[in-house]
C-alpha cells in the first residue's frame, strides 16, 4: 500500500502547477492534502477511481483537509470534538479495516509564538485521539505537523530555538507522542540523515539552498513496524512550499 502526504498550500493554485501530472504519477492507494484552503464547491477534481473526503474550514481561503481513496473507508470522522479545530478543518480520520488514517493540518504557533498555549492544549487532545484509536487497531497519522522534532530536521537549529514549529514545548510534545507507541516511519528508515525536508520558505531563495525544515510526516502505530517497506520525500515536486511525503507499507 502506497500513501501519500502534501501540504498543497491552496489547492487551486496547486492545481495550476501540476497537482494533477504528480497525483496520476505516483499513483498512492491514499492521498492526504493539508491546507486546501477552500471552500465546498470551489474545484471540482477529477479523481477517478478515488473516493474524496474534505474538511473544510469556516473560514474562507484557510486552513482544510482533504483525504482520495481508493477504498471506502467504513467511517470518517471530521475534527477531534475541540470547537476551533472543528471550524478549521484540521483533522479527517477514516477508518478501513485493518487501520485508522488520520490527517492533520497541526496549528501553528505563529510569529511571536502568540498561538503556543493553544497549540499545547491542542496537542494533548489531538494525542489523546490517535491513542484512543491505537486502542482498537493501529493508526497511521500523516500531515503538516508544524513542528522539526530533532536538529537534525531542519537547517538552522541554534538561529531558530525560539521559532515557531521549533520549540522545546512543541518539540517536547512530540517526543511524548513517538515515545507513547508510535514511530516517525522516515527516521525509521533514515535515522542519520541530513538535508531531508519538506517545506521551505519562499524567502531568500530557501529551497535552492535547501534551507528547509521537515514537518511533514508519516507517524505510525509501533506495532506496524515490521510491515514498513519505504518511506521517501520528494522534493523535486514543486507546486507549494511543501513538498509530498510518501509512505510505503505491506497492508
Amino acid at each position: 500500500m502506497k500513501l501519500v502526504s502534501w501540504n498543497v498550500n491552496g489547492i487551486r493554485a496547486c492545481v495550476k502547477k501540476g497537482f494533477l501530472d504528480y497525483f496520476n504519477e505516483v499513483d498512492a492507494d491514499i492521498f492526504c492534502i493539508q491546507e486546501s484552503k477552500l471552500q465546498e464547491g470551489q474545484i471540482e477534481l477529477d479523481l477517478e477511481g478515488y473516493e474524496q473526503y474534505w474538511n473544510y474550514a469556516v473560514k474562507k481561503g484557510y486552513s482544510g483537509t482533504a483525504v482520495f481513496t481508493k477504498e471506502k473507508p467504513i467511517s470518517v470522522k471530521y475534527g477531534v470534538g475541540e470547537e476551533e479545530d472543528e471550524e478549521e478543518g484540521r483533522v479527517l480520520t477514516l477508518e478501513f479495516d485493518q487501520f485508522y488514517l488520520v490527517n492533520v493540518y497541526t496549528p501553528n504557533s505563529k510569529r511571536g509564538l502568540e498561538r503556543l498555549d493553544g497549540r499545547m492544549i491542542w496537542e494533548d487532545e489531538f494525542r489523546a485521539h490517535l491513542k484512543e484509536l491505537d486502542a482498537i487497531k493501529p493508526v497511521i497519522l500523516c500531515g503538516d505537523l508544524n513542528v522539526a522534532h530533532e536538529e537534525i530536521d531542519l537547517k538552522n537549529p541554534k538561529s531558530n530555538k525560539k521559532s515557531a514549529g521549533f520549540t522545546n514545548e512543541e518539540r517536547e510534545k512530540m517526543t511524548e507522542l513517538l515515545t507513547s507507541g508510535f514511530i516517525d516511519s522516515f527516521r525509521y528508515f533514515y535515522p542519520d540523515l541530513e538535508g531531508a525536508y519538506s517545506w521551505w520558505s519562499y524567502m531568500g531563495k530557501a529551497r535552492e539552498r535547501n534551507a528547509g525544515w521537515r514537518i511533514d510526516y508519516f507517524v505510525v502505530s509501533e506495532r506496524l513496524k515490521n510491515q514498513l517497506k519505504e518511506a521517501a520525500i520528494h522534493p523535486q515536486i514543486m507546486g507549494s512550499d511543501h513538498c509530498p511525503v510518501v509512505l510505503e507499507l505491506d497492508i
